[in-house]
């Protein structure tokens, strides 16, 4: 079996690594092409073979990995096109794309996957969103999902709702950082360590992270949980809710979908 990853970024590298680092590297051999050498040069202890361009990529390998920006699509699609056949699966890691772009730049009836991954794939963490189009089969779409499993977990979801997914799993560690932030400050502000502050909530993420979908409880449940009767929790909820912090979510989440469909191809 043989892949190509047009694109060698820290996603790309990131689910090269995952690959070779899973039970798919038995079968698989690796390819892939970057303009920037260094970039292909830092996988090749992975067993990644470096190629001199991206219709090379597609002329040799049944799944191709477009792991590029959304704005250089107009300038890599027209490179394989002439490559891409009724048996290439193209599997897209890029915003906004759609399977229809790909296909009127290609062939009318090109498989496309298209995935929505988030950057704790580059730690073997990642949360992925996959859909597929009508041409795709079962067992080719298995190995697409196999892969993006061995960089953490995956989520098969509709193509319509590939630009919505986004802010869920895409967008939101950007957001999840940000909230971070202002816990480490303030921290800072009362003369404790950022880095012990760090750490102390890092770790209170991962684990309500695992009471979100380990324990059974619901969201209101969990926060009915911590919120004891006239406690500390409850007086800091308050400000949330004051603040309106569930409708700033929203609107960084619509925000983040409408961008999408701007970016839409």
């Amino acid at each position: 079996m043989k892949i190509g990853f047009i694109g060698a970024g820290n996603m790309g590298s990131a689910i090269m690594k995952g690959i070779a680092g899973s039970d798919i590297a038995s079968k698989a051999e690796l390819f892939a092409f970057d303009p920037f050498k260094e970039k292909l040069m830092s996988l090749a202890d992975t067993g990644v073979k470096a190629m001199d361009s991206a219709a090379d990529i597609a002329a040799m390998c049944k799944y191709v990995f477009l792991a590029i920006k959304p704005q250089q699509f107009e300038d890599a699609l027209p490179c394989i096109k002439d490559a891409v056949t009724e048996d290439t699966v193209i599997v897209s890691i890029a915003a906004g794309i759609t399977s229809e772009y790909i296909r009127s730049v290609t062939i009318q009836n090109a498989k496309v996957v298209l995935v929505m991954p988030n950057t704790p794939l580059l730690l073997g963490t990642g949360a992925t969103a996959l859909s597929r189009n009508d041409s795709v089969n079962d067992e080719e779409f298995a190995v697409v999902k196999q892969i993006f499993d061995s960089c953490g977990i995956s989520a098969v979801i509709t193509p319509d709702k590939m630009k919505e997914i986004i802010a869920i799993n895409g967008s939101s560690p950007a957001f999840i950082y940000l909230f971070a932030k202002g816990f480490v400050d303030y921290a800072k502000s009362q003369d404790i360590d950022g880095d012990t502050a760090l750490l102390l909530f890092a770790q209170t993420l991962i684990g309500s992270a695992k009471m979100l979908t380990d324990s059974g409880m619901n969201i209101d449940e969990l926060i009915r949980m911590v919120s004891s009767p006239g406690g500390t929790t409850l007086a800091g909820l308050d400000a949330l809710y004051e603040g309106k912090l569930t409708d700033i979510v929203y609107d960084a989440c619509d925000r983040c979908t409408k961008r999408a469909y701007e970016l839409s191809k």
